[in-house]
This record gives structure tokens, C-alpha cells and sequence, in this order.
């Protein structure tokens, strides 16, 4: 293991080093970490000094990446091969003065000096990583100045030390404590809540893009429904997603949604997405319905067996989330996703009564997986009915890629030589010619053109 040669080499130039942080609670908790990072006395340059291959990511506050390569992987590329360990300098910080990280720190020689600054007291656990590795007990084996142990006996996430000033240092801590108390299934601890609550309007001194990779992570860590329930407790849901705060008490027809309003037809949803969930997947789910609160139509009362109704809430959906995935700078690949999924998320409700054509042409959105999984996910959550999912999931595996996405009959090339002036009619006829393909009612380049010149004689 990378670290643990880390921690060796470290130990063997006569510095202090440790695993550090989550990998150590997750040790404990008997779960795989999924990295591991080293705490050290050595300063950065010595560090670097003593491994052929570093990156310094931050050498100012201390971290430095040592490289090295996964020699199991030998038959796979150099960049899958390499293996970065994060390897911190014991520090404590000067004042935050801009909320989210140290004006400046001061390397230390002495642990609990460096646990003290840190976020959480499940996260400030040191681990004797050679004792551990030579067969003691890892309850023997962890330095805990902070009552981590304790906490995770209790499963709580507490702010080591003062809460107010653990928020105030970094405002990311408190959307932070919320993922982690929803992925492990923790409670946080009351002084915590109470310092986010005074401190919830300040997250917004974040940046964007931080803001968005925590949310990210509470949507796919496991536990989604739980971290916005959190978030909502916390009052941080109402400074970071208004739109979707605004899902709350927004009643639905009965006859469709018999578990409530958008808030909660939203959270079970949620409660559905697994550990690892697709990022893009997470969001369509939370947002599929974000247009409903400023489309709530109630009955009218002089129509009997009227019903509430949401009239083009899909559109006012697209264009809401465009803005969130705007303001928290998603990419242009991942916002598209997202607004398809919300986009489509009603044709469903066609998919059996749809031509030949349209169902085609609806199976190969990209990433069609997901539209299935939003929309059995949106079953699952309201009415219970999957008779559309299935007949579209069969549909679309049933139908290879020949049949859904078959290589054109008639091309703009093809419309030219056959006498035909490039200008706006162009597409109509080729997605004419195309329709008819994918019915099925011609099948050669000849059939299209006659049909094209049937169709379109003036």
C-alpha cells in the first residue's frame, strides 16, 4: 500500500507520520477507505526530498502529493497506473478571514497541535499505521485527542472544539456535516446544529463550484433523502437550492400523487438513489419537478371533479434548473443531461400511444438509462404504476441500435444532386424521409426521394 510505504519511509528519516482523517474513521467502522492520507512533522520540502516523484498541490498550507505506480497494473496506461497519496505537514492556522480557508499557517511538530484545527472529531483521528499493520489492535493503535472515538460510538458528527469558530474558518464545513452525518447515518451533535443555523445565510461566501461538488457528493454518497432532509433542518436548503425549498407544501392531485406535496414526492425519490449514483442522474431526480411550485394551478370550483393542475411545468422546470445549473457552474455536458432528464421526464406518460417514429426517436436520447430510471423512480414515488417504464424498457431492449438509430436513407448531399436548392426545407424533408424510415415505410435511398419529391413538389 502507497501510504503505508509513506508512513515507513517518514518513520525511517525520523519524522512523525500518521493516516489521517476519514480513512482512519472509516477503519473503524469497519468500512474500505476509499484513499488514504498521511499526516507528518516533515515540512513540505522534506517531503518532496524524500520520494523520487511529488506534486505540491498546496505547499503553502502544508499538503504535497507523492506519486507512485500501481505495480498490479502493470498492463494498464501510466496514468491509471499512478497512484497519488495526499501528505500533509502538521499545522495550525492563522485567522480565516475570507470564510473559507487560512490567511496563512505554521507548521508544528506536535499532532494534536494539527487534529485541533481540523473539521470534525470523527475526522480527527491519527492511526499508528505500522503498529496497525504489524497486528495490534486498531483500538490501540489510534491517537484521539478530540473524542472521535467517542462520537462514532454515539454516531455523531461534532465540531471539534467551538462550532461557531470551526463555521466561521470555513463556511463548506457546514454542508460538509450534513454529508457526512447523512452517508453514515449519524445525528449531528446539538452545538453543531445550533452554529449552522446562526451561520447558514453566510454559505454563500463559498464558491460555486465547491458548493455544487458537496451537494453533488450528498446526492451520490448514499443517504440522499436524509442529507436534504438535513439540509432543510439545517436551513441551509433555503440559501443554497431556494428553488427547491420552494417544493414544500406545494399540494398535488390525490389521484396521482397520494404521498403529498413536491417536497415529499421529491425526497422519496431521493431515497431511491444508491451510493454512486450518477451525478447527473442525482439531479434530474431532485430537480424533475422544481417547475411545479410556480405552475401550481388549484381546482376550479365551478368545474365538479376538477383537479389540481401544473400546466407547463416541464418548461418552466427546464428553465429554472438552467438557472441553479448556471449559478453553481456545472459543465455543459452534465447541465444538458440534466435539463433532458427533466425535459422528457413527462413523455412517458405517450410512450404506447406513440408512432413507430416518435418512440424511436425518444429511445435514443442519450443516456436513455437514466430517463427509464428517473421515470421508475417518479412511479415508485407516486402512483406505483409501471406499466409505461416496462413497455418502454422492453421497447428500447428489444430494439438494437441498427433499428433506433439506422444509418439515413437521404442525405442533404443526396437532396442536392437531385436538383434540389439548399435553404430552410431542408430539414423538413430529410426529417420527413427519416420518419418514414423509422416506420419502416421505405427502406432505400430511391424510396426516399420519391417520397420526398411526392411530399414536397412546390
Amino acid at each position: 500500500m502507497a501510504a503505508l510505504r509513506i508512513v515507513r519511509r517518514m518513520r525511517a528519516l525520523g519524522h512523525a507520520a500518521f493516516f489521517a482523517g476519514g480513512c482512519v474513521r472509516d477503519l473503524l467502522l469497519g468500512v474500505e477507505p476509499k484513499d488514504f492520507d498521511v499526516a507528518t512533522s516533515a515540512t513540505p520540502d522534506l517531503v518532496q526530498a524524500a520520494f523520487p516523484r511529488t506534486e505540491s498541490v498546496g505547499a503553502h498550507f502544508g499538503v504535497v502529493l507523492v506519486i507512485e505506480r500501481n505495480s498490479s497494473s502493470s498492463n494498464e496506461t501510466e496514468a491509471e497506473e499512478r497512484v497519488a497519496t495526499e501528505v500533509a505537514t502538521f499545522r495550525h492556522d492563522g485567522a480565516y478571514s475570507d470564510g473559507r480557508r487560512p490567511d496563512a499557517v505554521q507548521f508544528s511538530l506536535d499532532p494534536r497541535e494539527d487534529v485541533l484545527r481540523r473539521d470534525f472529531t470523527i475526522n480527527g483521528l491519527l492511526l499508528d499505521a505500522i503498529a496497525y499493520e504489524a497486528g495490534d489492535r486498531i483500538e490501540d493503535c489510534v491517537l484521539d485527542f478530540v473524542g472521535g472515538r467517542g462520537d462514532l460510538n454515539a454516531r455523531l458528527v461534532r465540531a471539534i472544539g467551538e462550532p461557531q469558530l470551526r463555521f466561521a474558518e470555513d463556511k463548506l464545513r457546514m454542508l460538509r456535516a450534513v454529508r457526512f452525518a447523512a452517508r453514515l447515518e449519524f445525528a449531528i451533535e446539538r452545538r453543531t446544529m445550533d452554529a449552522i443555523w446562526q451561520q447558514a445565510e453566510t454559505v454563500n461566501v463559498v464558491s460555486a463550484e465547491r458548493v455544487r461538488e458537496e451537494l453533488t457528493k450528498i446526492l451520490t454518497g448514499g443517504g440522499a433523502q436524509r442529507g436534504f432532509e438535513l439540509l432543510d433542518e439545517s436551513r441551509l436548503l433555503a440559501e443554497v437550492l431556494p428553488e427547491v425549498k420552494r417544493m414544500q407544501g406545494v399540494e398535488q392531485p390525490p389521484q396521482y400523487h397520494p404521498e403529498g406535496d413536491v417536497w415529499t414526492h421529491t425526497l422519496m425519490l431521493l431515497d431511491q438513489l444508491p451510493a454512486g449514483a450518477s451525478p447527473t442522474l442525482a439531479w434530474g431526480m431532485l430537480l424533475h419537478d422544481v417547475g411545479k411550485p410556480a405552475t401550481f394551478t388549484p381546482p376550479d370550483p365551478a368545474k365538479p371533479g376538477d383537479r389540481i393542475r401544473f400546466n407547463g411545468h416541464v418548461d418552466v422546470g427546464v428553465a429554472v434548473a438552467r438557472t441553479i445549473l448556471t449559478r453553481l457552474r456545472f459543465s455543459g455536458d452534465d447541465a444538458d443531461q440534466i435539463l433532458a432528464l427533466i425535459k422528457h421526464h413527462m413523455q412517458f406518460g405517450d410512450v404506447m400511444q406513440m408512432k413507430q417514429s416518435t418512440l424511436k426517436r425518444f429511445l435514443r436520447l442519450p443516456k436513455f438509462e437514466e430517463h427509464l430510471a428517473l421515470h421508475r423512480a417518479d412511479c415508485l414515488s407516486s402512483h406505483g404504476n409501471l406499466d409505461m417504464y416496462a413497455f418502454a424498457k422492453q421497447r428500447y431492449e428489444d430494439l438494437g441500435e441498427e433499428q433506433i438509430r439506422p444509418r439515413l436513407l437521404l442525405t442533404g448531399e443526396d437532396l442536392i444532386a437531385a436538383g434540389y436548392k439548399p435553404g430552410p426545407q431542408f430539414r423538413v424533408m430529410l426529417e420527413a424521409a427519416e420518419d418514414a424510415q423509422l416506420e419502416g415505410t421505405i427502406a432505400t435511398k430511391k424510396e426516399a426521394l420519391r417520397l420526398v419529391r411526392e411530399r414536397f413538389r412546390g
